[in-house]
This record gives C-alpha cells, sequence and structure tokens, in this order.
C-alpha cells in the first residue's frame, strides 16, 4: 500500500470533502507502524494509536487477525495483528480509475427546480381532506 493509496483510501471511506494533508497525515501516520511488512502486531500500538486502527477498521480499511502460540510454560498466549484489507488496493485503483460525469451546474440557475412558488407546502396537507375546515364542523 502505497502513502497515495491509503490517502485516496481514506478520503473515499471517510470523508471525500476531507482535506488532502489531513488524509496525507493519517496515512503517513498508519504506514509509520507498518514498515515494509503487511501486518503489524497490536501490541506496538499506543491506546491513542489503536483508536485510529479501530476507528480505520470501522470504515474497512483495516482488519484483524489472530495467531495461538503455546508458551514454554504450557499456557496458551494469543496474538492479535492489524492488516489492510487485502481486497483494498483493488478497491482503491478501481476508483480512481473511474469515469467520472461531469454535470455542468448553472449557478444563477432555479436551485428549487420549476416549481414557481417554492413557499407552497403540498406535502404537508391533512391526510383528511375536511380537517380543519369549516366543512368539517358545519
Amino acid at each position: 500500500m502505497t502513502m497515495a493509496e491509503l490517502t485516496e483510501a481514506i478520503r473515499q471511506h471517510i470523508d471525500m470533502e476531507m482535506d488532502p494533508e489531513v488524509a496525507c497525515g493519517m496515512a503517513e501516520h498508519a504506514l509509520g507502524f507498518f514498515g515494509f511488512y503487511d501486518r503489524i502486531i497490536d501490541n506496538a500500538l499506543e491506546p491513542t494509536d489503536r483508536n485510529l486502527f479501530y476507528m480505520f477498521q470501522d470504515y474497512d480499511l483495516l482488519t484483524t487477525e489472530s495467531e495461538e502460540t503455546t508458551l514454554w510454560d504450557g499456557r496458551e498466549w494469543r496474538i492479535h495483528y492489524w492488516r489492510f484489507k487485502p481486497e483494498l488496493r483493488e478497491r482503491v485503483e478501481a476508483y480512481m480509475n473511474r469515469e467520472v460525469e461531469v454535470v455542468e451546474v448553472d449557478p444563477f440557475g432555479d436551485v428549487y427546480g420549476n416549481s414557481g412558488n417554492i413557499w407552497m407546502r403540498e406535502g404537508d396537507k391533512p391526510v383528511n381532506p375536511n380537517a380543519f375546515t369549516s366543512d368539517h364542523w358545519g
């Protein structure tokens, strides 16, 4: 996973309006833990860094795995790891290579549509047509 790919993945999954510098900082911080490895041990993380990784997991960027080993005294020991989702690189590449349809927007156009009168509240009419009318009380 490169810095550019992870930066784009963060923006795509978390917030497309996110400042690219902020996303790049988050990507750099996360990649600093991985180095040249595809997974890192959870014990290497400080609580604030672990919170970032949990956030990335919530946004479908990271996943966890664990393995068990037997210690010399016979006890079982579970080791937890973090790794990037295997399909993340392909999803980011597909996203970056997609065809985006450009929509022309007239900045001086009618933003409310062709309704003419935006203050009409057609959707707010009561279901009972006689409700709140003189016919209902008469």
